[in-house]
C-alpha cells in the first residue's frame, strides 16, 4: 500500500536504525489497506528538514502522522508543534534506559501540543498503525469494516489457541458458552 493511492498516513522515523521497529507500522497499515508514505528526519540532526516536512504534510493529503524516535525522542513533538494533524508517537527501545527515556520524551508534551503515545517498541509501532486506521475510519466506513474484521480475527485466534491448549474441541469456555449459560440460568430465551 505504500504506493497504492494517495498516502493518508505519514510514517516518520528519526533514523534508519528505527526501521525494523517501524516496519511493524507499515505491515499493519498494509494489512488494513491504508496507503502511507515513509520518511526519515531528525528533530536534532535535521531540524529545518523536519520543520519543512511537517509544514507540507497536510497539503500532501496526509491525515495522520506516526512518528518513531528513540533516546531524547523529540521528533513527534517537533512535528506536532508545526501541524494540527493527529500525531502518534512510538518510543523506540534501546539506549541505556531501554526506551524509557524515549517514552517520557514522547508522552510528556506541554499543554496544547498533544502527541498520542504508544508502547515502547514493536508493539507500540503496530498499535500506532491501528490507532491511525481508527482515526481514518471515523470517515471511512469500509476501513471501519476492515478494523472490525481484524478484531474478530484476533478473537477467533484466541479461541483457536484455547481449543488447542485445552484439548477441548468445543474450546472450553467461550463468550458464546458463557452467554448461553447465563441465558439458561436467567430463563432468557425461553418461550
Amino acid at each position: 500500500m505504500k504506493h497504492a493511492g494517495r498516502p493518508l498516513v505519514a510514517v516518520v522515523m528519526g533514523s534508519d536504525s528505527d526501521r525494523p521497529t517501524m516496519q511493524e507500522t507499515e505491515k499493519m497499515l498494509e494489512e488494513l489497506g491504508v496507503p502511507y508514505v515513509t520518511r526519515i528526519s531528525s528533530a536534532h540532526r535535521a531540524p529545518r528538514k523536519t520543520h519543512e516536512l511537517a509544514e507540507k504534510l497536510e497539503s500532501e493529503g496526509i491525515k495522520v502522522v506516526v512518528v518513531g524516535a528513540g533516546l531524547a525522542a523529540h521528533l513527534a513533538g517537533a512535528i506536532a508543534s508545526v501541524t494540527t494533524l493527529p500525531v502518534i508517537g512510538v518510543p523506540m527501545a534501546g539506549g541505556s534506559l531501554q526506551g524509557v527515556d524515549a517514552l517520557y520524551s514522547t508522552v510528556q508534551m506541554p499543554s496544547g501540543i498533544p502527541v498520542a503515545t504508544m508502547a515502547i517498541g514493536k508493539h507500540g509501532a503496530k498499535n500506532a498503525a491501528i490507532m491511525a486506521a481508527e482515526i481514518l475510519a471515523l470517515s471511512d466506513p469500509e476501513l471501519a469494516g476492515r478494523l472490525r474484521t481484524y478484531r474478530e480475527d484476533l478473537e477467533r485466534s484466541v479461541d483457536e489457541k484455547d481449543k488447542a491448549l485445552s484439548g477441548d474441541p468445543d474450546g472450553g469456555i467461550t463468550a458464546d458458552s458463557v452467554s448461553d449459560a447465563i441465558k439458561g440460568l436467567t430463563g432468557e430465551g425461553k418461550q
